[in-house]
Formats: C-alpha cells, sequence, structure tokens
C-alpha cells in the first residue's frame, strides 16, 4: 500500500516497503540527491534531513516511521541559496570537498530554528553528530554564528 509522503512541501505518493530507510526514498524514489548515503548507521551526519522542524538521520529512519510527518531536505530550505545558513556558509567559504555539507547545513539549520543566539558549545552540540572528512569544523562554527546574525537582521 503506498505512503504519502510531505517532502518539501508537496506530496509524493510512494510504494516501498514500511522498512526502506527515508534516505533511500528521497534518493532513489522521489529523486532528491541532496541528501548523501555516508555511513549508514548514523554516525556521520551526511543523511541529515528535518522530520517536524527536528535534525534525524534518515539512513536508520524507516520510511514507515514519519507518518503525516512534513520532511524537509537540502533541497527544501531555499531554492535559491536564500537561507540564512546558506548565505553564511558562501559568505564564510566553508566546503572544501563538500560531501558532509547537505547534512552539516541542515543540522545548523534545526539548531538555529530553535536557538538564534548559540554559544560556542551549543554549536558543537547541535553539530556533534555531523563529521567533516576535511576538518572545516571552525569554518562551520563560524558560519553557525554568521547565519546567526544574518537570521536575527531579517527577524
Amino acid at each position: 500500500m503506498p505512503i504519502s509522503l510531505t517532502v518539501n512541501g508537496q506530496s509524493h505518493p510512494v510504494d516501498v516497503p514500511d522498512d526502506m530507510p527515508l534516505l533511500w526514498v528521497l534518493r532513489d524514489v522521489i529523486g532528491l540527491t541532496g541528501t548523501k548515503f555516508g555511513c549508514g548507521i548514523g554516525q556521520c551526519g551526511a543523511c541529515t534531513v528535518h522530520v517536524d522542524g527536528e535534525a534525524i538521520r534518515s539512513c536508520l529512519t524507516p520510511v514507515s516511521s514519519v507518518g503525516n510527518s512534513k520532511i524537509t531536505t537540502i533541497e527544501g530550505l531555499s531554492t535559491d541559496r536564500s537561507h540564512p545558513v546558506q548565505r553564511a556558509w558562501i559568505q564564510e567559504d566553508v566546503p572544501q570537498c563538500g560531501y558532509c555539507q547537505s547534512g552539516q547545513i541542515m543540522s545548523a539549520a534545526a539548531l538555529l530554528a530553535g536557538n538564534g543566539s548559540p554559544s560556542d558549545a551549543d554549536i558543537d552540540r547541535a553539530m556533534k553528530g555531523n563529521i567533516c572528512r576535511c576538518g572545516t569544523y571552525q569554518r562551520i562554527r563560524k558560519a553557525v554564528h554568521t547565519a546567526a546574525g544574518l537570521a536575527g537582521k531579517e527577524g
């Protein structure tokens, strides 16, 4: 029986096994490839998406568990890179190889949605589950602070 998902504000009926990881539904069934596969065990954060505003690891999340939730992927954060986190990532030149960045951005966006002025400790805690193989952690932290400032100017 098809499951109806709301992804980036659009309804997507999908006919997949209940235990299929949300990551593979997003990438292989719906065609949203911005969310990356990294480790498959929820440790690296590359697969981070929002479910009802909360950052979750889509590689571990069975599609049946999201029900009527609103799912946001990196493609749904903004269509034109206008989200404060995306703007800050560009301004601070965060990416090196870039593979982990969609997960990093989604974790940062979830943090800032709940805490508009995070401390370094808040950022470190929120971003702890996101691994950057290139080691751009200092630029990531700076970009989160920059994004908080940009979001504050808009609010």
